[in-house]
């Protein structure tokens, strides 16, 4: 025989269900590699693709990016960042920090505004844009509203 006043009870209560991250983060770099440097990466990732995307962010080595890059986009460079959209609510991105950290002082930039903005351009890559004027705009955009700025100060000669 059920008790009605239980069976009652637990028809109101609602169905809990197990927490589901919807952001990771995996170090594969090495010891002595650059750092990323500290961001609200899953507030970042929610304004551009939503709180429900679920999104992985790989920090990886020179020879793990190249390999990526050979293997999925024919190119045999070290790319500094990728973004591989697994199906439209799940995504992942590899940022190579040594490369970023190289590529930074050659474009003027803070390697902490560098490494920003590739992690940015990936999630608006994985949203759907192409490189443009669009893109670069909403990379502005984004940047401006998380306060993240440009510091890059040039080396003085001696």
């Amino acid at each position: 025989m059920i008790d009605s006043k239980s069976s009652e009870r637990s028809r109101k209560r609602p169905e809990t269900k197990a927490a589901v991250s919807t952001f990771t983060l995996t170090d594969l770099t090495k010891k002595g590699d650059p750092r990323l440097p500290l961001f609200p990466y899953r507030q970042m990732k929610e304004r551009v693709l939503g709180k429900r995307y679920r999104l992985s962010l790989v920090l990886a080595g020179d020879v793990y990016a190249r390999r990526l890059n050979r293997t999925y986009r024919k190119k045999g460079y070290i790319p500094n960042v990728l973004a591989f959209p697994i199906d439209p609510k799940n995504g992942e991105i590899v940022l190579d920090p040594s490369e970023a950290r190289r590529a930074c002082g050659k474009r003027g930039e803070s390697f902490r505004f560098f490494a920003a903005l590739l992690f940015v351009h990936a999630l608006l890559h994985l949203k759907g844009y192409r490189h443009g004027s669009i893109m670069e705009k909403q990379e502005r955009t984004l940047l401006s509203l998380f306060h993240i700025k440009n510091t890059f100060r040039p080396r003085r000669a001696n």
